[in-house]
């Protein structure tokens, strides 16, 4: 079985254990955490966990390039920045597999094709359903526009909160992180990159 890992690195052969056996697995935790598997309220359980992480981590299975790929090149002179601000997204972090919360904003400079609006919203959506880090995901959701589209430059703002900071270890729900990556244009021009941030952010 392959499965492709994030980012564009190829794809690393694993045994990828069976519907039952992953099951078995969520079973062993509930016993390890003290509770009775068998019980009703946790019978179906197992599957359910299954299925939820199907949605949480359905990233795997798509191709954030492929949804670039479909460009359109009559622009009709448009030299300026493209922005699709407030995309809410939900991840997991890598570290403890537990949510992270928050809201994207994505830039580019198109130099001669553009890609529908919606495009940029999905790559947000497929990096972010992935087991990753707040830093990897903005990093790879600017790669992969830089990459497939070639654009003047690219910008990626990212705020979020993360359940593994709020609900354990320092307990600080109010606390939030922001990352940023910019290529070209928006890494090169102060005032671009400033233009974009007064508009995003």
């Amino acid at each position: 079985m392959f499965i492709k890992p994030a980012g564009r690195s190829a794809p690393t052969p694993f045994s990828r254990p069976s519907p039952d056996e992953a099951k078995g697995a969520i079973e062993t935790l509930l016993r390890y955490i003290g509770e009775d598997p068998a019980r009703e309220g946790l019978r179906d359980t197992p599957g359910r966990v299954l299925g939820a992480w199907s949605e949480y981590f359905s990233g795997y299975g798509a191709d954030a390039d492929a949804e670039l790929a479909r460009t359109f090149e009559e622009i009709e002179g448009y030299d300026d920045m493209v922005i699709v601000r407030d995309i809410d997204f939900i991840s997991h972090c890598e570290h403890h597999m537990v949510p992270i919360s928050g809201k994207a904003h994505v830039g580019y400079w198109p130099d001669g094709k553009v890609v529908g609006i919606s495009k940029l919203a999905r790559v947000v959506d497929i990096h972010a359903r992935r087991l990753t880090s707040q830093e990897t995901m903005t990093r790879r959701i600017a790669d992969s526009i830089d990459r497939v589209l070639a654009p003047k430059g690219v910008a990626v703002f990212v705020r979020a909160t993360h359940f593994c900071m709020s609900t354990r270890g320092v307990n600080k729900p109010g606390a939030s992180t922001v990352t940023s990556c910019f290529t070209g244009i928006f890494r090169e021009d102060d005032s671009i990159r400033r233009r974009f941030l007064d508009s995003a952010v």
